[in-house]
């Protein structure tokens, strides 16, 4: 019997047994306070990759293009 794997999107997906241990054991906190250390382990290690200050964790692209956006432009500007 084959088994189908659906790739479509992450929202059709069903964790597998060591997904859903994982997320169970993880050590997490709130981001918004910066207190995830998951975050601030990935932010760090981006800015170390990229020779930056610092990292910042975007979870989603839309985000991070809104973010550059932002970097580049003043209000009242068009793009």
């Amino acid at each position: 019997m084959s088994r189908t794997i659906d790739f479509r999107s992450d929202t059709v997906t069903r964790p597998s047994e060591g997904m859903l241990d994982a997320m169970f054991h993880a050590k997490v906190g709130d981001d918004v306070y910066e207190e995830d250390e998951t975050v601030q382990a990935l932010e760090q290690k981006l800015a170390h990759l990229f020779k930056m200050e610092a990292g910042l964790f975007c979870p989603s692209g839309t985000m991070t293009n809104q973010i550059a956006i932002k970097c580049f432009t003043q209000p009242m500007d068009e793009v």
